[in-house]
């Protein structure tokens, strides 16, 4: 098995519990506006380097609407998207959002080491409920089967404002063009913003009407 790095991929990134040893490291994430050395382990999604498609979202995805005030980091891993959105957006808030113990604990230290004190690190059952989004942004864990990636983006994205969207990365190989079809049967209006080396940036309206 292989992730959209082309390295070697195991189910512990998306665990609750990874029993993989532990071996920091510290990567790089360069993008027109920032410079960021964040640090990495074994048993996270991309830990040998910031993934390509992660950082086609953040190079060309859309700026964060004015007045926009919770957004939502969905498989924040070790917080590349979390910190780019917490720092590009200092008036907001930003849920980074894992099941894996130890991404949100690198996650945590990521954001404080650049300074993003505006960054709620949180196992996805202590959101409060009745939290309301105004925009998604994520790397969605395509690999843990489409029913339940079906299910993750369904729960998440019915939590967004009435204007709120959703910003997703998905390489075509890994069935980007089915999961914007799904999205937009389901009533979520999604469309592909652009595409670069099978990278699929999708932006997702919020849904209104369609039963789910």
């Amino acid at each position: 098995m292989e992730d959209s790095n082309g390295g070697d991929a195991t189910d512990h990134y998306w665990s609750g519990s990874p029993d993989i040893g532990s071996r920091p490291r510290q990567v790089e994430l360069l993008l027109p506006d920032l410079d960021l050395r964040l640090t990495t382990d074994h048993g996270v999604f991309a830990a040998d380097r910031i993934d390509r498609g992660t950082r086609y979202l953040l190079r060309e995805g859309p700026q964060v609407r004015e007045g926009a005030v919770e957004l939502l980091d969905l498989g924040c891993g070790y917080g590349p998207i979390a910190t780019v959105l917490a720092l590009r957006n200092p008036g907001a808030r930003v849920w980074a959002i894992d099941v894996n113990p130890r991404a949100r604990d690198l996650c945590r230290t990521n954001a404080a080491a650049v300074g993003a004190d505006n960054v709620v690190v949180a196992e996805p059952d202590e959101v409060p409920v009745d939290l309301r989004f105004d925009a998604c942004w994520s790397n969605p864990p395509i690999r843990i089967g489409k029913a339940a990636l079906h299910g993750l983006l369904a729960s998440w994205l019915d939590r967004l404002v009435p204007d709120g969207s959703a910003h997703l990365v998905v390489h075509r190989h890994l069935g980007a063009d089915s999961l914007a079809r799904w999205l937009d049967g389901q009533g979520w209006a999604t469309v592909r913003r652009s595409s670069r080396k099978g990278y699929r940036l999708l932006d997702v309206a919020a849904g209104t009407d369609a039963p789910r």
